[in-house]
């Protein structure tokens, strides 16, 4: 029979398609898996409305078979067959599906659902093979029938001889060259790992002729070569399965066997959706933080599975950033997808199916909270920081989402807490929730900024990292409690007695405090009496937004604009620090110039903060020795 051309569209799509639409040689297996599978959905729908034909699922298979000294890849059905028409139109005419149509005459039932709408998948056996025989027989037909091409220049379509109902496809595999490889389509091992990443839970059996080593009969301690039939995917995926057939330890094996992590999840979410969109997920939040979690290699994402077939091995839109440490995948019959199913597009099903995990997700973090505290603060020790980002990042508009999920340092309780647990122990009198920043617990503790917050019987919240400080400033409060730093200018809690002996201090000061001021001129913005300080001589306040953690954080990044925060030096007046000075300021004005600096660096030290001159600093501690 002479050779028929492709049409010239159907050629140019051909040439693009194997050159550019898949990104992966090896989906060429998925794809015709898929087909396949199809093959055999479409008797099972002509089975619901005909009653002369039953449909026995056992007899019902895909068969692969690889032949290494001919080359060759052989990928089997027992399906529907085609006849000479469909052979034409389906493989003849490039992206005429007859899955598609199909579909719009047998509207899916009992969860059978066809994928191969577009009809381009085949050809991607093009990608691989540079020659494919596919022979075929319909069902009901008495003659079957062969398709041949070696690619874009054309097809030819004879009769052909085949005893069973469905179609075989033989690919003549490429032979390598110096670019690339194409054994591994040949290779047992790498067929089977083909099979269980794409194909794994097709609903029926993937057949492969498996080698392997058994103990020889009569030889002890001898082994012998073998080989078998053996059925290659598990078909029926757990996330099919009810929940109450599953245990923990089916999650658990299933969290291992897809390879999400090496520890042990510390919680599972099994999704069945069956609302406005319909999808099942298995979806799990890990003990620990993958080795490139904080770093820009770390990619985030869900398996995407259409109808049991893996389309996307990490789909990011299916997670918030801020809940990217979930692992697990999801399965929907409702997608949208591009050509080459390798890809969604973005509509409004796969919006909805972020959005209602989001909403899951969340529930069980508070479920984990309220219920496995102790794990829960495991999660967080590992996610925390994540969740922290989340609030900051986006001008904080995820905020309420995640306010009650975030854990802090107690001064009271010596232990995590939550803002609410904080908020509901507060004394009526108490305005706001104080904080105090810092690199370590035990250096916040040391603090002479928190005396006064801690002498009113108040609770702190310690703020240890780097981002704890941007979030809150994003929060701005929590339950009508607005957040105040222990550094602050005003902690909100002095009273009208106090007031007045800060400004009899001030007053009664004004020419000394002053003169220090002039002294550290262009390094703190004043100099005043404290009324924070009980026991320390000395501190640092800010008067502004930005705290000095903020400022110590921000001059590390990169490209920093020398951002300060306006500080204010404290002084105790009721220590014997300040006698000194305010002898010092009467009889001699290089010592107290030399007292200023002291203090000034005493201050800097006690933040964390680096001394400026540091030979001078030294230079100042002998001349007080002499």
């Amino acid at each position: 029979m002479a050779q028929k051309e492709f049409k010239a569209e159907s050629k140019r799509l051909l040439e693009m398609m194997i050159n550019s639409i898949y990104t992966q040689r090896e989906i060429f297996l998925r794809e015709l898996i898929s087909n396949a599978s199809d093959a055999i959905d479409k008797i099972y729908y002509k089975a619901l409305t005909d009653d002369q034909l039953v449909f026995n699922k056992e007899d019902y298979y895909v068969q692969v078979t690889a032949d290494k000294n001919n080359r060759t890849l052989t990928i089997t059905d027992t399906g529907i067959g085609m006849n000479q028409e469909e052979l034409e139109n389906n493989l003849g005419t490039i992206a005429k599906s007859g899955s598609l149509a199909f579909k719009h005459e047998n509207e899916a039932k009992d969860g059978h659902n066809i994928i191969g709408q577009f009809g381009v998948g085949f050809y991607s056996a093009f990608m691989v093979a540079d020659h494919v025989t596919v022979t075929t027989k319909a069902l009901g037909a008495s003659e079957a029938y062969r398709w041949e091409s070696s690619g874009a220049d054309g097809y030819v379509i004879e009769t052909a001889e085949k005893d069973s109902v469905g179609t075989e496809i033989v690919l003549k595999i490429k032979e390598n060259t110096e670019d690339d490889s194409y054994d591994e389509f040949l290779e047992e091992y790498r067929l089977k790992a083909i099979i269980k990443k794409y194909s794994d839970f097709i609903r029926y059996p993937i057949k492969m002729e498996v080698s392997g080593q058994r103990p020889k009969e009569g030889a002890e301690g001898e082994f012998e070569e073998f080989t078998e039939e053996q059925v290659v995917n598990s078909m029926v995926p757990i996330w099919r399965k009810n929940k109450d057939e599953l245990t923990d330890e089916d999650y658990d094996n299933f969290y291992a066997e897809k390879r999400y992590g090496f520890d042990k999840p510390l919680k599972h979410i099994h999704v069945k959706a069956d609302g406005a969109v319909v999808y099942n997920a298995i979806l799990f939040i890990p003990e620990n933080t993958p080795f490139d979690y904080y770093t820009k290699e770390y990619e985030k994402g869900l398996e995407l599975y259409s109808n049991g077939v893996l389309i996307m091995d990490k789909c990011g839109d299916l997670l918030p950033d801020y809940f990217s440490f979930v692992k697990g995948m999801v399965d929907s019959e409702d997608l949208s997808l591009n050509i080459s199913r390798e890809m969604l597009q973005h509509d409004r099903q796969l919006t909805m199916i972020a959005k209602n995990i989001k909403s899951k997700v969340k529930s069980a973090l508070l479920s984990l909270l309220k219920e496995e505290r102790e794990n829960y603060e495991k999660f967080y020790g590992a996610f925390g920081r994540q969740l922290k980002f989340g609030v900051y990042n986006d001008y904080g508009q995820n905020k309420d989402v995640l306010q009650d999920l975030l854990l802090f340092h107690s001064s009271k309780e010596k232990k995590l807490v939550t803002l609410d647990e904080y908020v509901s122990r507060m004394p009526e009198d108490q305005k706001y929730i104080y904080y105090a920043a810092g690199e370590s617990i035990d250096r916040i503790e040391k603090l002479p900024q928190t005396e006064l917050v801690a002498d009113k019987g108040y609770e702190i919240l310690y703020f240890t990292d780097d981002v704890d400080e941007f979030a809150i400033k994003m929060l701005v409060n929590y339950k009508e409690k607005e957040f105040k730093s222990v550094s602050s200018g005003d902690l909100g809690i002095d009273s009208e007695e106090d007031n007045k002996a800060e400004e009899a201090a001030e007053s009664d000061n004004k020419d000394l405090f002053e003169a220090m001021s002039g002294m550290l001129s262009g390094k703190v913005k004043s100099v005043k009496a404290s009324k924070r300080l009980r026991s320390h001589p000395v501190c640092l306040s800010t008067d502004g937004d930005l705290s000095i953690e903020m400022e110590k954080i921000l001059s590390q990044m990169p490209n920093n604009q020398g951002i300060q925060a306006d500080k204010v030096l404290e002084i105790n007046i009721n220590h014997e620090v300040f006698q000194s000075l305010k002898n010092a300021q009467q009889s001699d004005q290089e010592k107290l110039a030399l007292y200023t600096n002291l203090l000034y660096n005493q201050a800097l030290l006690i933040e964390g903060l680096p001394v400026s001159d540091p030979v001078e600093f030294t230079n100042d501690i002998c001349k007080m020795m002499v």
